[in-house]
């Protein structure tokens, strides 16, 4: 009974320190203030993506480098938002899937913030599905051919039925 408890209350202290632990980055991450805010978090190459971030202050001017995905520097100029910066740059059409860390360099006082950027071949929107049967080398159950389905349920009927009239005959005693 003991461990059993002695077991409760670690899971519990356990997952009350998980719990603490992801809600600290959701905070620092939702104030703003601490990092480069990468939009969209994912994207594919070609696309467009925007960056912004607080932690430059007024008048909030920024350079940003997207060197790690291929893309170069790029400026972050003061929004129209209170002590945003804001800017924008383009992935390489050649860019390989993967994680790149997009950094920014703020023009006051030197500061460096960082953001992830995940790229990935296709978008949520552009996902291609299989279709068709499988190609494994011994037939799908109906392929996309109607006429050798038809033959080969045919086929099946004709083994089928000759196999039960020789059942029947054996068990008729008229031999086979």
């Amino acid at each position: 009974m003991r461990r059993t408890a002695a077991r409760l209350l670690t899971g519990a202290a356990f997952a009350a320190a998980t719990a603490a632990g992801l809600a600290a980055p959701v905070q620092a991450a939702a104030s703003g203030n601490g990092g480069l805010d990468v939009y969209p978090s994912t994207a594919v190459p070609g696309g467009r993506v925007t960056v912004n971030t607080a932690a430059c202050g007024d008048p909030g001017a920024a350079a940003g480098d997207a060197g790690a995905v291929g893309a170069g520097p790029f400026t972050l100029a003061p929004s129209s938002h209170d002590g945003q910066a804001i800017g924008q740059f383009q992935v390489p059409p050649s860019a390989q899937p993967g994680t790149y860390e997009i950094v920014a360099q703020c023009a006051a006082d030197g500061r460096r913030v960082a953001g992830d950027l995940v790229v990935v071949l296709s978008s949520a929107r552009e996902q291609v599905y299989p279709r068709g049967s499988v190609k494994t080398g011994v037939g799908g159950a109906l392929g996309p051919d109607p006429v050798q389905t038809a033959a080969g349920v045919t086929a099946l009927a004709v083994a089928a039925a000759g196999g039960t009239w020789l059942l029947h005959r054996r068990a008729r005693g008229d031999g086979i």
